[in-house]
């Protein structure tokens, strides 16, 4: 069981460092609430276990050839642009007494998804990642093991889904309209930031 537990902690420290997702989903909890911001992380859990079960099945090779590299940094790189000067732009209409955005469910969910699975970080995220757990559990474990250390890992990337929809929600409740708005504006400008950067990445693999 403490095994068990220490890959949930894995799974939750994997998904804590700030990064595209955990931007939008803050931006998303400031304008439509908590369960837009949640779907939001489903989205994005649902691209990791698609990763997860490349490096599980031994897709590695393909996910890491030049060509797909590059597309996906440069459609990476549009999504995360386009998201984030969407977001800041809204930003100017948000208060702390205005209604919900009318954003689907099915937007955030799909927007979640494809900020990762376009996100070449992804890639080497779980490559380098879950392939080392990967590894080290084939040594050292049976195969039902294997899967019940990545289910741990997965109840982790959840845990830390559900706090960052109930942390982002939040603040619409504790903060000022003027400060909410600064907070949704930088977090698109992040997304922009994250965005330039596989920009920056598909230039060097292309040039370089």
């Amino acid at each position: 069981m403490s095994v068990f537990f220490s890959y949930i902690i894995l799974g939750i420290s994997l998904a804590a460092p700030i990064g595209p997702i955990n931007a939008a989903q803050l931006d998303k909890g400031i304008k439509n609430g908590f369960l837009h911001s949640w779907v939001l992380g489903i989205g994005a859990m649902t691209a990791d276990i698609f990763y997860m079960l490349c490096v599980y099945f031994g897709f590695v090779n393909f996910l890491e050839v030049p060509i797909l590299k590059i597309f996906l940094y440069l459609f990476g790189c549009f999504v995360l642009i386009y998201t984030g000067i969407e977001s800041m732009f809204a930003a100017k209409n948000l208060s702390s007494t205005n209604h919900r955005s009318k954003d689907s469910l099915r937007k955030s969910f799909s927007s979640g998804f494809i900020m990762s699975i376009s996100n070449p970080l992804s890639i080497l995220f779980w490559i380098g990642i879950y392939g080392s757990v990967l590894a080290k559990s084939i040594q050292t474990a049976h195969s039902h093991d294997i899967i019940l250390h990545s289910m741990a890992i997965f109840i982790g990337l959840f845990l830390w889904d559900v706090t960052m929809a109930v942390v982002a929600s939040s603040f619409r409740k504790w903060l000022s309209s003027r400060l909410l708005t600064w907070i949704s504006f930088v977090s698109g400008l992040g997304l922009i930031g994250f965005g330039i950067y596989f920009g920056k990445e598909a230039i060097i693999l292309l040039f370089f």
